[in-house]
């Protein structure tokens, strides 16, 4: 299906190649944006490469020093790695290439802005998704063959062990690019937004894009690095990960199937596969026809194909994998009915989760006009309105994954939260086409303005632009949702391989890692913003210059020196991503090796409440502050007179706006990737920390120390409803 999904993935970019780009000056301008981004990305990898390398001999070697691992953990790693830089470049290219073709298509009909301009975004999803099924897949059936066919291993022994080794490495290397992509991207587009926006549409009062603006070149660059290459990059982790946690329980399940008992472990990959293939058929459903059809409706009506398809086609996999008698992990008895409800209510969860992020973000909507009103009474209101939304957006969605958590967990135990996770992860492909759909026509918008199309062009790109930041805000909140439940099941893998049955907050180490896990994502999000914040002032002070030191730019007869934003930007972002990358992959390493797997598991629970919270709230208030500011630009009623652009209102909204942009652009969306990638890296140094207190004080069960997210735990590990109400968390 991986294959499948790829050579649709090159017929739609064939497709969009062949629409019509516009004259010599659009096509001029969408160059500078092109170039702008592949030079970030060559800088961004030039970095990270180091970082691969580095990286892949230290797990070479660690897979020298535990008994029963390999060394090969070094290889799949850097597959992933590469797959995860890849998915961000299919995402940008294919943006880069579809923006002029949308403003061109803009000229005609909004319908055919949409179609290309989703069209563009589909070629990302399908082409995230389609490596991932690809990559896992590929690789099991490679090593599940070297170590297990080849050799008559049992599946539930340690050749096993061995095949899903690869697949931790696989999600490691992903999940590491993911972050550095993420954040590296996010500090690049928001400095250039936030510098762009200061100076261009406050001070020197022109419009947003306009060809004048110094900045505009790199804020659409930015759009592109971040919102594409970034959210490629992070999605394709996110997916790799939940598979892979959901295949490591697979393991753990006891099931007589028609595969030889390894029924679990397919079960999550031919899952995506079928999310993928409904997601694709699901696209078709996204088209309107007339301008006044409503765009969020049509991706409404896409999204829901897909889901129900994916739900439908679930049933009848569960009952071809799994077999008809009872299923069982760590003592926890289930059947293949309670499974396939555990990816409906996976399913249903990410769906709820869409709305509600739609609701607190959408123009027109309570949250949003709430934050328009404050505007009316000045800047700092609106800031105050901004954060009160985000705050309470945080409430609904944190009930809805309790519940899913809690009812996934009834139905199929542990494997029932992992599959519930897979569920929802499998219509990524759709997810994603949704969400990338939105920076393209952003930039598109950026060219009409830039090129000074006719005004029904730029209204058209600017409904596209408002519809497009509800649907980055619901990508967001979607692939939060997915940290959340996915986190668990790699928790409980951890604990099974360190040996701890309980995290017991009544010691005080563990306690004092909980709250330091607490503190993490808002040391992260600090770091993250503060890089915004200097890059910013550096973007500032460039484009202030500029307009000093330049005669002609604002009557057009000077061309604005471009290159030395995106040059701010670049550099900017590159050095201000190693401290919170450095972060997520040292601090669990640090306090495995110094404290031992209990206070590092406390950490872990710290990281994954405190890090969900501050995603949602902060990818949802920046949304919220997004869409108030682009509600002036057709008028909106504050005490009974109407306000437009250029209004004090709307001054005030494009100071929440400012804010609102490192935190759904940058730090909040790294959120999900924080989470998952620290649960993972714990994972991979369990074997390790397990030996050292076992040897220290012989207190940990006798095992065989195969890598982290191999071993099964023991089947007299403790009930999720122990009696034991010492025990904050419980690794059953």
């Amino acid at each position: 299906m991986g294959l499948i999904g790829l050579l649709v993935m090159v017929a739609k970019y064939r497709w969009v190649m062949r629409q019509q780009s516009g004259d010599a000056k659009m096509n001029e301008l969408a160059s500078y944006i092109a170039k702008g981004a592949l030079a970030f990305l060559k800088a961004e990898w030039r970095i990270l490469s180091y970082f691969v390398v580095i990286a892949a001999l230290l797990l070479g070697y660690s897979g020298t020093l535990v008994p029963n691992s390999s060394p090969v953990i070094a290889l799949s790693f850097i597959v992933g790695a590469v797959f995860s830089a890849f998915a961000g470049y299919i995402g940008m290219t294919i943006a880069t290439r579809a923006n002029v073709r949308t403003t061109q298509a803009a000229r005609s009909s909004l319908a055919k802005a949409l179609a290309v301009s989703f069209t563009g975004g589909s070629v990302m999803g399908i082409g995230v998704a389609g490596l991932a099924v690809l990559g896992l897949g590929s690789l099991f059936i490679v090593f599940y063959h070297i170590y297990v066919v080849s050799v008559g291993g049992d599946v539930n022994g340690l050749p096993m062990e061995k095949a899903l080794e690869v697949l931790a490495g696989f999600s490691l290397g992903a999940e590491s690019i993911a972050l550095f992509a993420r954040v590296g991207g996010g500090i690049y587009t928001k400095a250039a937004d936030v510098g762009a926006d200061l100076v261009g549409k406050v001070e020197a009062g022109i419009p947003e894009d306009d060809v004048r603006n110094p900045a505009t070149i790199a804020d659409n660059v930015g759009d592109n690095v971040g919102d594409v290459a970034g959210m490629g990059a992070d999605l394709f982790g996110s997916y790799v990960a939940t598979i892979l946690a959901t295949m490591v329980l697979g393991r753990e399940v006891v099931s007589h199937d028609q595969f030889g008992g390894i029924g679990p472990v397919l079960l999550p990959m031919f899952t995506a596969g079928l999310g993928l293939l409904f997601s694709i058929v699901s696209m078709a459903f996204v088209r309107i026809k007339s301008d006044g059809d409503s765009v969020q409706k049509a991706l409404n009506l896409g999204n829901w194909g897909s889901i129900v398809l994916t739900a439908l086609a679930s049933y009848f996999a569960v009952q071809f994998i799994l077999p008809e008698g009872p299923l069982n992990i760590r003592g926890f008895e289930f059947t293949r009915n309670g499974v396939y409800y555990s990816i409906v209510l996976g399913l249903v969860v990410g769906a709820v989760m869409s709305l509600v992020t739609e609701y607190y973000t959408s123009m027109g909507r309570r949250p949003v006009l709430s934050i328009v009103r404050q505007s009316g009474t000045g800047h700092a209101t609106n800031i105050i309105g901004g954060l009160s939304v985000g705050m309470e957006s945080t409430a609904v969605p944190m009930l809805v994954l309790a519940a899913g958590i809690y009812g996934s967990y009834e139905l199929a135990g542990l494997y029932g939260v992992s599959i519930a996770a897979a569920g929802m992860m499998a219509t990524t492909a759709m997810q994603l086409a949704i969400d990338a759909f939105g920076p393209i026509a952003d930039n598109a918008g950026g060219i009409a303005e830039m090129n000074q199309l006719p005004e029904e062009v730029r209204g058209r790109t600017d409904i596209l632009d408002a519809v497009g930041n509800t649907t980055a805000a619901t990508g967001k909140g979607f692939a939060i949702a997915s940290a959340a439940l996915t986190s668990l099941a790699l928790f409980a893998a951890f604990c099974g391989v360190s040996g701890i049955e309980s995290i017991d907050i009544y010691k005080a180490n563990v306690l004092a890692g909980l709250f330091v896990g607490a503190m993490i994502p808002f040391l992260f999000s600090s770091l993250a913003i503060a890089a915004v914040g200097k890059a910013a002032m550096d973007m500032v002070n460039e484009v202030r210059r500029q307009f000093r030191e330049i005669p002609g730019i604002m009557e057009y007869k000077a061309r604005p020196e471009y290159e030395r934003c995106v040059e701010i930007s670049t550099r900017a972002s590159i050095r201000e991503m190693i401290a919170p990358g450095a972060i997520a992959l040292l601090v669990p390493v640090i306090t495995g090796f110094l404290f031992g797997p209990e206070v590092l598991g406390g950490l872990l629970a710290g990281v994954t409440a405190s890090g969900v919270l501050m995603g949602i709230f902060q990818n949802n208030a920046g949304g919220a502050w997004d869409n108030a500011k682009k509600s002036f630009e057709k008028g909106v009623e504050i005490n009974g007179q109407v306000y437009y652009k250029k209004s004090e209102p709307h001054k005030a909204s494009v100071t929440g706006d400012t804010v609102g942009d490192p935190f759904k652009d940058t730090s909040g969306p790294s959120m999900n990737i924080l989470i998952k990638l620290m649960s993972i890296v714990s994972l991979i140094i369990a074997p390790h920390i397990s030996l050292k207190n076992e040897s220290l004080h012989g207190a940990l069960p006798s095992k065989s120390p195969a890598v982290a997210v191999m071993t099964k735990a023991p089947q007299s590990s403790v009930s999720l409803a122990s009696v034991n109400t010492n025990c904050f968390f419980t690794c059953k």
